[in-house]
């Protein structure tokens, strides 16, 4: 991600740091405290205000610090008295304990460098898709409705997350992506432009061709490999919800005609767990599940002979890495990602989600000397903080067989993550307000999609998006052809430069959530939330979408199920559905804007 003004002044920076951490924190954290006590305790919802969300960590922090002052004090009076009495090794103990918490109090654990704030609307790069830099945004409170911990079931339950609705979300983000009045033209659309930018003509889907979605299966790290069960520890730990999983495989079965035997999904390094497996394979039984090991329905993962480089000199010596050979065999590639942060990556999205892209023991790609491949995880901020830096991401998002043939990306956001291993966390901001993100978002740029869902989280949480460094993937991927870092990024070892991946922007601000597109004023990124009465997907209700309903209606005898989804998202066109239209019509006429919140 672009930010102004942060260069590398490691030494000086680190001075002011410590000189601030030390003398000025006191005076801030008491600041703190009484800010967050007088505002908060009139009115408690204000604990969710972002000036209050500032406030908590410090006054917080500054309480520890003085509860830990006391206690050293306290330590070093005990410690005298043990002296005078000649209890040598009593007075010692309490004297070290001393020590330590005054070495705590003024040399605090370091922390992540943090990142300066978003630039709003100052596009990187070259935008893609059919609607170039176009990202979709459904929002739909309706498809959870989970009570979190306490509730007995997990949150992939069917009575937890509603199967119809997510097809209905599933079915308008694709439309509006398009911008095509129904699901089968806007599919139509979406393969014939790809088709046409990888040189194979104006052509759309051809039955027979495969087709590879790489999904996140990360919290199976230590599931059953006879089992194929999570851990009871991780069992609401979120990975793609089976729901969404399912309405996917129901556009590409049922829309696009691909027969199942050639589709392929899984997160090759890890299982198929029954959470998934269990809740799809029965409407789907031909599709190939793959999984680190196979039997019980799965297909194991192989190597294919298609190799894989790393653009950085960190990798010389290390063991050639090669792609599994369903994503190499395949024809399109869809990347389907989770919205979650992530420890180590400060975001972990669409180009995250290629670190699993590869076949390799987990110990491996975690850096355990004995398998010797390139450690993906030192480009990562945490290890590499700062800007203009070789990201790894950048290579995955570039190889020709992986973000080449990347048809689509998907954001799985019915639930959302506070790190790579959360259980989900309701989300504060408005229009979530404490719920569910319930949300999906689907783009053909790869780059704008994960920049946008970086704003999602920049906005949402304090800490680990914050991470200096935390989208610089971002920057060097839209500026693939000359980046910051001076890489020469070419991951088929080729010798040809990998050109811009896609445009990065932020926006302009959390409440409009606009970029330059949206403006008018950038080829940027353009956000659109289109409503479910909004068949076309440009964010207004009008006369041709009245039209496409009526043709619903006309043609709901010879058409499809999965084409036949109306306003109410049933599955049925029938008049319930033109009410529900009208009152969008209506809102749209008196009151037209860019909205995710549907009318009651």
């Amino acid at each position: 991600m672009h930010r102004d003004g942060v260069q590398e002044q490691a030494g000086r920076d680190c001075r002011l740091r410590r000189l601030l951490v030390r003398w000025l924190f006191p005076v801030i954290g008491l600041f703190s405290v009484v800010w967050f006590l007088i505002r908060v305790i009139p009115k408690p919802s204000r604990a969710a205000y972002p000036c209050q969300r500032v406030a908590f960590p410090l006054a917080s922090s500054f309480v520890l610090w003085l509860l830990g002052l006391a206690g050293s004090t306290l330590l070093f009076r005990r410690a005298r008295e043990h002296f005078t009495r000649e209890r040598l090794l009593a007075g010692l103990l309490c004297l070290g304990l001393g020590v330590g918490l005054v070495w705590l109090l003024v040399n605090p654990a370091e922390q992540p460098a943090s990142a300066n704030p978003p630039v709003p609307n100052r596009p990187l790069g070259v935008a893609r898709g059919v609607q170039p830099g176009r990202v979709v945004w459904i929002h739909d409170p309706n498809a959870t409705d989970w009570d979190g911990y306490g509730s007995p079931e997990p949150w992939y339950d069917d009575a937890h997350t509603d199967p119809v609705v997510v097809q209905s979300m599933v079915s308008r983000a694709i439309r509006g992506l398009a911008g095509e009045g129904t699901d089968k033209e806007a599919w139509d659309k979406l393969f014939r432009y790809f088709n046409q930018t990888r040189g194979k003509g104006e052509v759309g889907f051809t039955p027979g061709e495969k087709i590879a979605i790489k999904i996140n299966n990360t919290l199976c790290y230590n599931a059953s490999t006879t089992t194929f069960e999570k851990q009871r520890d991780n069992r609401n730990r979120i990975d793609n919800s089976p729901q969404m999983i399912a309405a996917l495989l129901g556009q590409l079965v049922n829309v696009v005609g691909a027969a199942q035997q050639d589709i392929s999904i899984g997160d090759p390094g890890r299982i198929m767990p029954g959470c998934i497996y269990d809740r799809v394979h029965p409407e789907f039984p031909d599709v190939q599940y793959l999984s680190s090991t196979g039997g019980h329905g799965r297909t194991a993962s192989e190597f294919s002979d298609v190799p894989f480089y790393w653009s950085t000199k960190a990798a010389a010596g290390t063991k050639q890495d090669f792609l599994p050979r369903s994503f190499a065999e395949a024809d399109y590639f869809i990347n389907f990602a989770i919205l979650k942060s992530h420890d180590q990556g400060g975001i972990t999205l669409c180009g995250k989600n290629l670190y699993g892209a590869l076949i390799r023991n987990p110990d491996a790609t975690l850096g355990n000397k004995r398998y010797n491949y390139y450690v993906m995880h030192t480009s990562l901020p945490k290890t590499t903080p700062g800007t203009g830096k070789y990201r790894a991401i950048v290579d995955l998002m570039g190889h020709s067989q992986l973000g080449g043939k990347t048809l689509l990306c998907i954001v799985d956001g019915l639930f959302a993550g506070r790190n790579w291993s959360s259980d989900p966390v309701e989300w504060r901001v408005p229009p979530f307000s404490g719920d569910w993100p319930s949300s999906i978002f689907v783009s053909q740029d790869p780059v704008a999609i994960d920049s946008v869902c970086d704003d999602f989280l920049w906005i949402e949480w304090s800490d680990l998006p914050h991470m200096s460094g935390a989208d610089d993937y971002l920057t060097e991927a839209a500026m693939a052809d000359k980046p910051p870092s001076g890489t020469v990024y070419d991951p088929d070892g080729d010798g040809v430069r990998l050109a811009s991946l896609g445009v990065h922007e932020h926006w302009n601000d959390p409440l409009h959530k606009q970029y330059s597109r949206n403006l008018g004023t950038g080829k940027g990124i353009e956000l659109t939330c289109p409503v479910k009465a909004d068949f076309d997907g440009d964010s207004a209700v009008r006369c041709r979408d009245l039209a496409s309903l009526c043709g619903r209606w006309l043609e709901r005898s010879e058409a499809s199920s999965a084409d036949l989804s109306g306003p109410r998202g049933d599955g049925l066109v029938n008049l319930r559905d033109f009410a529900v239209f009208a009152r969008y019509w209506t809102r749209d006429l008196l009151s037209p804007s860019l909205s995710s919140e549907d009318p009651p």
